[in-house]
C-alpha cells in the first residue's frame, strides 16, 4: 500500500524555475528533501502530506499530527527510521 505521510516544511532549499520547488520536510525529526512543485502555496512552518518525495498537498496541523500517529501505530514507517521517531504528538510538533 502507498501512503502520503506528513511532515512540517522547514526550508525552501531552492527553486530552479517558477514551476519546480524544493524543500526540507521533517517528519518527526528526519529530514528529507521533497518536490513541493504541486504546493506552490505552501510556506515554512506549513504541513504537507508527501508521497514518494513529493508534496501533494498542504494540510492542517492538528490533522497531519494525527494522521502521522496513526499511520506509525500502524508501522507504515517503514522507510523512516523507527529509532528516530518521536514518542508523541508534541515531539513531532516541536520538530
Amino acid at each position: 500500500m502507498c501512503l502520503a505521510i506528513p511532515g512540517k516544511l522547514i526550508t525552501i532549499t531552492g527553486q530552479l524555475d517558477e514551476t519546480f520547488r524544493f524543500g526540507k520536510v521533517s517528519f518527526g525529526g528526519i529530514m528529507k528533501e521533497v518536490n513541493l512543485s504541486m504546493v506552490p502555496e505552501a510556506q515554512v512552518g506549513d504541513y504537507v502530506l508527501v508521497h514518494v518525495g513529493v508534496a501533494i498537498s498542504v494540510v492542517d496541523e492538528e490533522e497531519a499530527l494525527k494522521t502521522f500517529e496513526y499511520i506509525k501505530q500502524i508501522g507504515e514507517l517503514n522507510e523512516l527510521n523507527e529509532d528516530e521517531m518521536p514518542s508523541t504528538n508534541q515531539q513531532l510538533k516541536q520538530s
